[in-house]
């Protein structure tokens, strides 16, 4: 292995500081809170701590609305406890990777200010500034310049009285659009991308970085390039949001994977990390892209990033009406989807494998089963099968715990404006309200950032204050102090995991082979490197007793000499082909 393939035999671990840990009693978890709670990063084994959004922000979207990309929000701390932070993680041998937005910035920041205050202001030409659509009155409905409709709802551009002008925004009306094909706007953008890394960051994760290159047609007037509507009628799925498709054009082919999006990628790779020591760290987001799209983007000979993060496992469950139209999902699905990008990736590219995120509901709700006779071992059995992949695994805050859902049944317990607006949408349409809230409770954001539950006490150890959503309604039962020292526990089953991609080559390195494709409980597979063979087995079921069927899968393995190397079971040492207990699930070394 190289040193620009160290991220292969890592893990990386989520940090959502608003909901980690709260040193100074205000209710928000900070900087100084993440500090105190290094030692159990270290202990669980991560590699890589990916921190999202610090930066100062007037957090209209919890920090992903950027207003000053340089400076810490006062909310989470100050740059010197970022400084002592960074210093901290490489004592401890670890990694900081900041998440970095630039497809959009907050409509607070400067350079937004700066390019509203006239049509003259020389970073006007920063954003996507448009005249109202001909033969409408400018900030009247169907004036907008395009039919896009944005991620949080509504239409995506907001008319500014100022200059009798709208500017783009895909997500939320605070989170204006940068217009990227301007080239002192990338500039600006890897500069400070460079002055972060010159600072000690070991790397980005890219939000949303496959929507900053939008496709254009010529204006027939000779005036600015023009952005066309989409098609009426078809879902839009860049974001996480729901399109109204009665009104709103389809935007994905527009916006998703646009014209220049490889040429701005490259540019960023050769502006801010050729040349620079090996052990940095480039992830980047990418809704609605394919496996063909993934491997361009991150196949090391183009130099673009080294590991994107795709939506389509996390989408199975989602129905024509976007996010909250809740379709059926069987393991099947799961299955088929993941092994479709381990073969699409296999020759070229690499794989983020995650499960969970701050934008997902907690995977053992979503893809197990959190009931309580099978939380555990559901937890375990998901953690197994997606850390023996070939890629590099990633935790959210909670999930090394097997952490579910919260169970909303209330607006007031919610806090994200996904889901306040679509809320608000879906009753203005008519929705039934008992209905939507079951929706938002099953795939509400919010479920993933409700605060990290490290004791059982009232608060969780989260803080001394008043925190600013619930704590975890289960919190005396699963919290990190009933977990550490338990080696039974889901925690210690992920610690396991993590040694074992550190010690064992093949699961870095390993080819990947998935065997009983189509079997609609066991999720099987086999990992070979340089004559080493593991063998992982999952019974991703309620079903007792299930057996993994493998005689024609793996001919001439000798099962009764394979070596039991992690299993769910506490006290269990079974062979492949012993029957499996629900939601067990073993890994093996084969002779």
């Amino acid at each position: 292995m190289t040193a620009r393939d160290w991220w292969k035999s890592a893990v990386v671990y989520q940090v959502y500081p608003r909901s980690f840990a709260d040193s100074d009693g205000d209710g928000v978890g900070d900087l100084g809170g993440i500090i105190q709670r290094l030692d159990y990063l270290e202990r669980l084994g991560v590699d890589v701590v990916w921190l999202s959004p610090v930066y100062k922000s007037p957090m209209a979207d919890n920090g992903y609305d950027i207003s000053d990309y340089e400076e810490v929000d006062p909310l989470f701390g100050s740059l010197e406890q970022l400084d002592e932070l960074i210093a901290a993680l490489h004592e401890r041998g670890m990694k900081l990777v900041m998440d970095l937005v630039v497809n959009h910035t907050s409509a607070a920041h400067a350079w937004f200010q700066e390019s509203r205050s006239s049509k003259d202001d020389p970073k006007r030409d920063w954003y996507w500034w448009r005249p109202p659509r001909e033969g409408f009155e400018a900030g009247t409905p169907g004036a907008e310049p395009t039919n896009w409709g944005s991620a949080f709802s509504g239409p995506a551009w907001t008319f500014d009285p100022a200059t009798g002008e709208y500017y783009l925004h895909l997500f939320a009306p605070e989170q204006p659009d940068l217009n990227w094909e301007n080239p002192a706007v990338r500039q600006a953008v890897y500069a400070m991308m460079n002055r972060w890394l010159d600072r000690g960051v070991d790397g980005f994760r890219m939000d949303v970085v496959c929507l900053l290159s939008k496709v254009l047609e010529p204006d027939p007037d000779g005036g600015p390039p023009r952005l066309p509507d989409g098609h009426v009628g078809v879902r839009d799925p860049h974001g996480a949001g729901v399109i109204d498709t009665t009104r709103y054009g389809d935007t994905a082919p527009l916006v998703v994977n646009g014209p220049r999006i490889h040429e701005f990628l490259q540019e960023m790779h050769r502006e801010v990390f050729a040349g620079r020591p090996p052990g940095l760290l480039n992830v980047g987001e990418t809704p609605a892209t394919t496996v063909e799209h993934a491997r361009l983007y991150t196949d090391p000979a183009r130099a673009e990033v080294d590991m994107v993060f795709q939506f389509e496992h996390v989408d199975l469950d989602s129905g024509p009406g976007g996010k909250f139209d809740i379709a059926p999902m069987t393991m099947l699905d799961l299955k088929h989807s993941l092994n479709r990008w381990q073969e699409g990736l296999a020759e070229a590219g690499w794989n983020s494998l995650y499960l969970g995120n701050h934008d997902q509901p907690r995977c053992v709700s979503r893809f197990g089963n959190d009931a309580a006779e099978h939380r555990e071992q559901s937890a375990k059995a998901l953690a197994t099968v997606l850390h023996l992949h070939r890629g590099t695994p990633y935790v959210y805050q909670g999930d090394e715990l097997g952490l579910p859902n919260v169970g909303f049944t209330r607006i007031d317990q919610l806090r994200d404006i996904e889901s306040l607006n679509y809320h608000a949408s879906a009753l203005a349409a008519g929705r039934d309200a008992p209905e939507v809230i079951q929706a938002l409770s099953a795939k509400g954001r919010d479920n993933a950032r409700v605060p990290m539950p490290w004791d059982g006490s009232p608060s969780g150890g989260f803080t001394n204050g008043m925190p600013w959503i619930e704590v975890h309604p289960l919190v005396e039962e699963i919290n990190a102090a009933l977990q550490v020292d338990d080696p039974d526990s889901v925690f210690s089953h992920y610690q396991r995991l993590i040694a074992l991609r550190h010690d064992e080559p093949v699961v870095a390195h390993g080819t990947f082979r998935m065997v009983l494709l189509d079997d609609p409980q066991v999720y099987a597979y086999v990992r070979e490197y340089e004559g080493d063979r593991l063998l992982v087995v999952a019974n991703l079921s309620d079903a007792r007793d299930v057996v993994a069927e493998l005689s024609d899968e793996l001919p001439g393995a000798s099962y009764d000499d394979a070596e039991l190397l992690i299993g769910s079971v506490p006290g269990s040492k079974p062979t492949p082909t012993d029957p499996l207990a629900p939601w067990e699930s073993r890994v093996f070394r084969l002779a």
